[in-house]
């Protein structure tokens, strides 16, 4: 009796074994048959696409060369190179550096923000310590040049004043004289060129101060300049 059960149960194991077996064999061949189906579907449009192409071209005939239009490109501008600018010497450069100060210089420049305390008298670049001009007015620096603007015009005085600080500044010079006179000549009485020498101080690069000089290097009729070497510590 044991041994009928033991078969039995075997074979009812053996039965759901192919049973497992045939429903796995059954859903491969469903996938492949629908892989199959899309595939037939994919050719079928490929194959109706190209039909309509060939309708649509029908009694198109290509253009002969003759009437065929080519775009035709613009040529490339070719720009020559610039020519080679000639060194200038040295002599010629300070000649060059010169001319451009002297058009930098403004007559119609207002230096009266510019001016310290009393605007005739003093000024002091933005930047530089009061100190530089107490020391200034106590003649710590010596004057090294001069330059003497009595009897020129005020053209002729403007350029004569840039090229000399051009020069000064150019020597590492530290301080200067500039002498430009009281004006009573002037017309109306008015200090012209005095205040047009201020005016074009406070314009050149390389002034950080002047002052009124004392009464014997011209009181008022001169100007004690200081330049941006004086700032550069001493060797």
């Amino acid at each position: 009796m044991a041994g009928s059960l033991k078969d039995f149960a075997a074979l009812k194991a053996l039965g759901q074994q192919l049973k497992g077996k045939g429903e796995e064999r059954a859903r491969e061949e469903a996938e492949r048959a629908k892989a199959e189906a899309e595939r037939i579907e994919r050719e079928k449009q490929r194959v109706a696409e190209a039909s309509i192409f060939r309708t649509t071209m029908k009694g198109v005939n290509k253009l002969p060369e003759s009437n065929r239009y080519v775009p035709q490109l613009p040529k490339p501008v070719i720009t020559p190179p610039p020519a080679p600018k000639r060194k200038l010497t040295a002599a010629e450069q300070k000649d060059d550096d010169a001319a451009v100060l002297r058009e930098s210089l403004s007559d119609l420049f207002g230096v009266e923000h510019y001016m310290e305390e009393e605007p005739s008298l003093n000024y002091l670049a933005p930047g530089v310590g009061s100190d530089v001009m107490k020391r200034l007015r106590k003649n710590y620096w010596p004057v090294q040049d001069e330059l003497d603007l009595h009897g020129l015009r005020r053209d002729d005085a403007r350029e004569t004043l840039a090229a000399f600080l051009h020069k000064a500044v150019q020597r590492n010079q530290r301080c200067v004289c500039v002498i430009h006179g009281r004006g009573f000549g002037s017309r109306g009485g008015e200090p012209v060129l005095k205040s047009m020498v201020h005016s074009w101080l406070v314009q050149t690069d390389g002034v950080i101060a002047f002052c009124q000089a004392h009464a014997a290097e011209g009181g008022e009729g001169a100007l004690i300049v200081l330049l941006r070497a004086a700032l550069r510590p001493e060797r």
